[in-house]
């Protein structure tokens, strides 16, 4: 598969020629004729320095290319506007590694097997990095979600790649491969985590990205068990560097038409494409283009919940936030399913709206509730749950991504 590196280019169609692009770059990568300034791809070396000055921005702009033919200076001298996007070679299922297609399986089984993203979505690249042949990212943060006092240890991992190209969508995953070996004395397996962040990245326009991951202390019957990729991510410091591969995922992705809306319903770290969902959002709020947000998520406590504050200040004309804590001394337990069934009215409408799109993501164990709360809620307004879930998977709407 052909090796894609993010080159830097100017936008001759907004570039206004005011040479500050140029006068500000250390290190010469910048010129210009009687017609465009451009980028040398051999001297660029992504410092961004150039970035911020550009009154107009046309200096914020990239394309991936393949690292053997970028696009030569003498070619963007000619350009009156950028060129599009290059398709990468998307690979069938078949050619995934086996365990990211087996752990895909497995997180997919609660919508009825693989189904197809929303009609609108954008194009996914995947399979850009294998395990045989990573893309080595460095850690730029490391941040406890989590109180301290919290049973969860949930990080917010940020990870740059660099000059390297790694678009990712939100919905998409990565997989990690810890160093060391096994008992056997075998390589370490790779693990996936879903992406965080949202597609031009944690921090605007830099080439990075965030994931939700979880300390994992014990197994689902809570008899003690180290995760040993979990761990290892868990405990990286700034500035460590971590083999990726990916990226993976061509179903779970957000609509991108205007109008379209996002009923979303997680726990723990399932919030990650959420979160991902709901900031990509967030950056669009003033182009105004309609549809709602609607939020469901679970956790034991507030102090349990990722991304708690940062929830609890996002406008409320851009998402409906409705928590569920299950453990809270002095209340009674509260699940997602039964804050589905309390916001009966607004969930049917959603789930009535062809322009309305669901993604459930957590841990299995939710599933059947879920379901069970939407069967309710069905029957409670007339409608068949059972007629109406095939009809959700046919047409796009209905995803489901647990663990």
């Amino acid at each position: 598969m052909t090796e894609l590196v993010r080159q830097h280019l100017i936008d001759p169609e907004i570039c206004i020629r005011c040479n500050t692009c140029e006068e500000t770059c250390p290190i010469d990568a910048i010129s210009h004729d009687t017609r465009n300034y451009v980028v040398d791809f051999e001297i660029c070396n992504w410092c961004n320095d150039c970035i911020s000055p550009c009154p107009t921005g046309a200096i914020d702009n990239y394309r991936n290319v393949a690292k053997s033919s970028p696009y030569s200076l003498a070619a963007q001298l000619t350009w009156d506007d950028l060129p599009r996007e290059v398709e990468a070679g998307a690979p069938s299922e078949g050619e995934l590694p086996e365990e990211v297609e087996r752990l895909t399986a497995i997180a997919q089984s609660g919508q009825g097997g693989p189904t197809t993203p929303p009609w609108s979505a954008a194009h996914p690249y995947v399979n850009l990095f294998t395990p045989a042949r990573p893309v080595t990212a460095t850690v730029m943060g490391n941040h406890r979600l989590t109180a301290d006092g919290a049973s969860a240890d949930i990080r917010h991992i940020v990870l740059d790649f660099g000059a390297v190209a790694f678009p990712v969508l939100e919905g998409q995953s990565i997989g990690i491969i810890p160093p060391g070996t096994d008992a056997a004395g075998r390589a370490l397996g790779m693990r996936l985590y879903s992406v965080a962040s949202p597609r031009n990245g944690e921090r605007p326009d830099y080439n990075n990205l965030a994931l939700t991951v979880k300390r994992v202390l014990e197994d689902h019957e809570g008899k003690p068990q180290k995760g040993l990729c979990s761990n290892y991510v868990c405990d990286l410091a700034k500035g460590d560097k971590v083999q990726v591969c990916g990226p993976y995922g061509t179903t779970f992705l957000m609509p991108n038409h205007p109008g379209s809306s996002i009923l979303m319903i997680c726990t723990g770290t399932g919030s990650a494409p959420m979160r991902a969902m709901t900031e990509r959002r967030r950056r669009r709020m003033a182009l105004e283009e309609g549809g709602e947000l609607m939020l469901f998520f679970g956790a034991r406590s507030a102090d349990e919940l990722p991304y708690f504050g940062p929830l609890t200040k996002l406008p409320k004309q851009l998402i409906d936030v409705n928590f569920a804590f299950s453990r809270v001394p002095g209340q009674p337990k509260r699940y997602v399913q039964q804050l589905l069934r309390q916001r009966h009215e607004d969930v049917m409408r959603l789930l009535a709206d062809d322009n309305c799109y669901i993604y459930i993501c957590g841990l299995k164990g939710m599933e059947a509730g879920v379901e069970e709360a939407l069967r309710d809620i069905c029957r409670d307004h007339g409608a068949d749950w059972q007629e109406m879930l095939p009809r959700l998977r046919a047409q796009s709407r209905y995803h489901v991504e647990t663990y």
